[in-house]
């Protein structure tokens, strides 16, 4: 394995070793690098058989790279995993807000995932995506909608479509069934988002499960909120959802998570709806430095599955169809990031600063949550790790920081720098800050590579302003 190789290879080395084969056992998130990753003759690094030295000098720096075979790999794995480990109907869907775009949503689709999506943006792209591929009349059922403060707007672009919506508070609830009347619809798909009271180890940002979270109902008003529902007809309740959060090593929390929902189905019960459907919500890790350590995504199915599978037998319920929401783990191994280094500044018996071409505005990840990276010299993959730098960004900010104490061989300016795992939250976070243009990305695949998303221009930028009517007569 790649990550296997970074981890017992010699400290003073970059070196990654030219793997024989595209191993589909290895699982995408436990590895740093995308599966096809290898050191190609030219010392430079390569990833979908295509040598990421050649992409900079064709699509320009920053350039997001996604590699297709190990996205594929983690969809598969995913829905195989499930197929293995659950005896009941099952279904994964795609968490869009870790990264999305007509090119990614139509490769997950291809591999029969569903989507999560959580604005009006994210539904129309992942619709767009699917009339793209010939699907869009599946849409209804392919397509779940989340939110915690969702506008009238959305909601009603929701129910047009006919997707399922995850109602996550009263005022959702109550503004559904008036909705109901209001375009004319007999009845709208709905589950309950409910806060199970589960902490797990992560960044207090990405944690949604605990008590004090901004999402879902109280458990303490479940008897009440499910006397609501079975009151008005207009709600077509399919089941109950729940999300303990985001990169999370853990599997017992999510084992916690089945028997609490298995509970709440058997209220639910008691009540008169039945539960068709349970959605554990995602939330499983990656590597983003050696130090990591996740768990597979077999590994995370089978502990899931076998969880809730277990809670309906102690509760003499049958088994709903279970659905998981993964995002990070599906996408954010499959991708890399490739900057172009600039200006270096070296204070002596302190710091050595090395600049790129790019920083917060297309990886806000450090800034905001703190985040660790790891990252190669692309295009001089054998030379010796000679120093300790400092990666810093070009924006006029001094927390402009992507990664702190970088071992490196001695670089020079024009070096090609590789951040690996940038797949979720990079470009999907992305801004404009400085008036950065924001960049390209391309799907590389079996040696050839497509653009994706082009890259922004400086006419991009202000193609949205407007001048005030008093200063455009004052120019005249």
């Amino acid at each position: 394995m790649i990550l296997t190789d970074l981890r017992t290879q010699n400290s003073g080395r970059q070196y990654l070793p030219q793997p024989t084969t595209e191993r589909t056992s290895q699982s995408p998130n436990q590895e740093l690098l995308p599966l096809t990753a290898r050191v190609n003759s030219r010392d430079c690094l390569e990833i979908g058989g295509c040598d990421l030295i050649t992409l900079v000098e064709q699509y320009g720096s920053p350039l997001y790279i996604l590699d297709e075979f190990t996205l594929r790999t983690a969809c598969r794995q995913y829905r195989e995993g499930f197929k293995q480990y659950y005896s009941g109907e099952s279904q994964v869907i795609y968490a869009s807000k870790a990264w999305s775009c007509l090119a990614v949503c139509s490769i997950v689709v291809s591999e029969g995932l569903g989507f999560d999506v959580v604005s009006g943006g994210e539904l129309y792209t992942t619709l767009q995506a699917l009339e793209k591929m010939g699907l869009g009349e599946k849409a209804g059922e392919k397509i779940y909608f989340h939110g915690n403060n969702k506008a009238v707007d959305e909601l009603e672009y929701a129910i047009a479509i006919g997707c399922t919506i995850i109602v996550d508070n009263w005022l959702e609830l109550e503004t559904l069934v008036k909705l109901c009347t209001m375009v004319h619809k007999n009845s709208i798909k709905i589950m309950l988002r409910l806060t199970p009271g589960i902490e797990c180890h992560t960044h207090e940002y990405i944690r949604t499960g605990h008590l004090d979270s901004k999402f879902g109902f109280d458990p303490n008003q479940i008897e009440k909120v499910l006397a609501y529902v079975s009151q008005h007809e207009q709600l077509d309740f399919i089941g109950l959802h729940a999300h303990i959060g985001s990169q999370i090593f853990e599997r017992q929390p999510h084992q916690d998570l089945a028997g609490v929902l298995v509970e709440w189905m058997k209220k639910a019960g008691e009540c008169g709806l039945s539960v068709r459907e349970l959605n554990i919500g995602g939330g499983l890790g990656i590597c983003y430095t050696e130090a990591d350590d996740p768990p597979s995504i077999e590994e995370w199915v089978k502990a899931a599955a076998q969880a809730v599978e277990k809670a309906c037998q102690i509760h003499q319920l049958p088994l709903p169809k279970l659905i998981a929401e993964p995002g990070r783990s599906l996408i954010g191994s499959a991708c890399v990031t490739a900057y172009t280094i600039g200006s270096r500044k070296e204070i002596p018996g302190i710091r050595t600063y090395v600049a790129i071409d790019g920083g917060m505005s297309d990886n806000p990840r450090p800034i905001t949550y703190q985040s660790v990276y790891r990252t190669v010299v692309a295009n001089r993959m054998s030379a010796s790790c000679e120093e300790i730098v400092t990666i810093a960004g070009k924006h006029c900010e001094s927390g402009d920081i992507l990664i702190k104490d970088a071992r490196l061989p001695q670089t020079q300016p024009g070096d090609i720098l590789v951040v690996m795992a940038t797949g979720a939250y990079n470009y999907s976070m992305a801004s404009n800050y400085n008036r950065l243009p924001r960049p390209a990305a391309v799907v590389v695949n079996e040696g050839e590579a497509n653009l994706i998303l082009e890259r922004e221009t400086y006419e991009d930028l202000i193609r949205s302003d407007r001048l005030p009517t008093r200063l455009t007569n004052l120019s005249s």
